[in-house]
């Protein structure tokens, strides 16, 4: 899934390089958007090598209006969509970057709440709760006792 961790490293296709007009459109940058795409690449790397995970908190970094669009766009589509509904919506999508991910959370009135880049297997909101899986493990006899 994904491209592979050796294309994050923008010597080839100015993947990184948000100084190369083609690469980036026209948006004038704060300057933040080039930071954060090399962040993602190390990050990268540290998952690889240590099975570490990275959390970005967009939201909490400056960006110019059409920044979060131009990482957007940049990030691409990967392979795997996901909307869970708790209290509000969340979305995780995967990026064309293999364990790259971009989630966010809305509330009921479907305003951002949070939107982060995470850099990891998958992320932790996709994982099934233990409580969750007691319960199912506890529904489970049930049905089979109805149904075989």
């Amino acid at each position: 899934m994904g491209v592979p961790p050796s294309r994050l490293t923008g010597s080839d296709d100015n993947i990184m390089d948000c100084k190369n007009e083609a690469a980036c459109g026209e948006v004038a940058f704060t300057g933040n958007v080039t930071p954060i795409l090399n962040e993602i690449k190390h990050a990268l790397n540290s998952l690889i090598e240590t099975g570490e995970s990275t959390t970005i908190d967009l939201r909490a970094i400056p960006m110019a209006p059409g920044e979060m669009q131009q990482i957007e766009s940049l990030l691409g589509t990967g392979e795997v969509t996901a909307t869970i509904n708790a209290m509000g919506s969340s979305t995780v999508n995967e990026s064309k970057f293999a364990g790259v991910w971009l989630v966010t959370h809305r509330n009921n009135d479907d305003e951002i709440l949070g939107k982060f880049i995470e850099i990891t297997r998958i992320p932790s909101i996709l994982e099934s709760q233990t409580e969750d899986m007691r319960g199912a493990l506890e529904a489970l006899p049930q049905l089979l006792a109805e149904n075989c």
